[in-house]
């Protein structure tokens, strides 16, 4: 599907940067309080919205390109599993979007 949106253009109702990545392929969109992720059927994750609350997904981007079965939200941060059992995290790092110190943990089921 395509993903539409509307309301306050920083937390999320302006998807002009990425909206050529939400035009097709879209199965699911997980938000919390600033930003969307939506997941497409390639297993690839597109965020938009604010940016320290999850809308830049860019520093994970890689990881974040194909894989990805499920997201989750907190308030300012997002988690994403992918098929092995990996979890990504990106969003404010003190609200769950570094999981760097757990990393060993999360890199495989």
């Amino acid at each position: 599907g395509e993903v539409v949106t509307w309301g306050d253009a920083g937390s999320g109702g302006d998807i002009s940067v990425v909206a050529d990545r939400l035009a097709v392929r879209i199965i699911s969109i997980t938000g919390n309080t600033n930003a969307f992720a939506a997941l497409k059927n390639t297993g690839e994750v597109v965020s938009w919205g604010l940016a320290v609350g999850g809308g830049d997904s860019r520093a994970v981007a890689d990881r974040l390109a194909e894989g990805v079965t499920s997201i989750t939200g907190t308030t300012h941060a997002f988690a994403a599993l992918k098929i092995a059992g990996e979890v990504v995290t990106w969003g404010a790092a003190e609200r769950g979007g570094d999981s760097s110190s757990v990393a060993d943990r999360l890199a495989e089921g």
